[in-house]
C-alpha cells in the first residue's frame, strides 16, 4: 500500500480535493482532526503536554483546556513550535495505526496543512500539492472564515511558500477555478494505480 500526502496552503481547497479522492473509495486521514484527538487520547502526548504547559492544560475529566493552551501559544511563536514538536510525532503515530486498517487498499491519503513543515512527508511515498493563486486563496478564506485580508495574509506567511511546496511535490492540482479539478484527480488516481503495478 502506498501512503500519499496531500497538502496546500490556506484556501487552496485541499480538503475539497481530498473529498473527491474519497468518492473514488480512497481512505483519507485528516491530520488536523487527528491532532485534536491525540491531544486527549495519546497517553505519551498527554504526559508531555502536562509537563510542558502544567496541570491546567487539562480539565478534571481529561478533556483539553483549549482556551488555556491557545492563550499561551496564540501570539508566542516559540511556544507554538514547542507544542507542535510534541503533537506532530503523536499524529505520525496515529497515521501509522490508522493506515493498518486498510491493508487491502492500493493507496491511502494523508491530508495535512503542514505536510512539509512538520516533516510528515517523510511518511509518504508520494505527495500532492493543491495550488491556487494567492488572490483566489485570500478571497476564499475571507469568505469562508469571515476574516480580513490582513488576517489571512498573516496566516499565509506562517506556511511554507506555495512555490516551494510545488517544487517538492510529485503531483500538482491546479484549483484556481479555471480548470476542472475532477479530471486532474482522476489522472493522478490512475497514475498511482499504475505505479503500484510496477512495485
Amino acid at each position: 500500500m502506498l501512503k500519499i500526502g496531500i497538502t496546500g496552503n490556506i484556501g487552496s481547497g485541499k480538503s475539497i480535493i481530498s473529498k473527491v479522492f474519497e468518492l473514488l473509495d480512497v481512505p483519507v486521514f485528516y491530520a488536523d482532526f487527528h491532532a485534536k484527538k491525540v491531544m486527549t487520547e495519546d497517553a505519551v502526548l498527554v504526559v508531555e503536554i502536562r509537563k510542558k504547559f502544567g496541570a491546567e492544560a487539562y480539565f478534571a475529566d481529561g478533556s483539553l483546556n483549549r482556551k488555556y493552551i491557545s492563550g499561551i501559544v496564540f501570539n508566542n511563536e516559540a511556544e507554538l513550535q514547542q507544542l507542535n514538536a510534541l503533537v506532530h510525532p503523536a499524529v505520525f503515530r496515529a497515521f501509522d495505526i490508522w493506515a493498518e486498517q486498510y491493508p487491502h487498499k492500493i493507496y491511502v491519503l494523508k491530508e495535512a496543512a503542514l505536510l512539509f513543515e512538520s516533516g510528515s512527508n517523510q511518511q509518504c511515498d508520494r505527495t500532492i500539492v493543491v495550488s491556487a493563486t494567492l488572490e483566489e486563496r485570500v478571497r476564499r478564506v475571507m469568505q469562508r472564515d469571515s476574516l480580513s485580508e490582513e488576517e489571512v495574509l498573516r496566516r499565509e506567511k506562517k506556511q511554507m511558500p506555495q512555490a516551494e511546496k510545488e517544487g517538492k511535490a510529485d503531483f500538482i492540482i491546479q484549483n484556481n477555478g479555471d480548470r476542472l479539478v475532477i479530471p486532474q484527480v482522476l489522472k493522478i488516481h490512475q497514475q498511482l494505480l499504475e505505479l503500484t503495478e510496477n512495485i
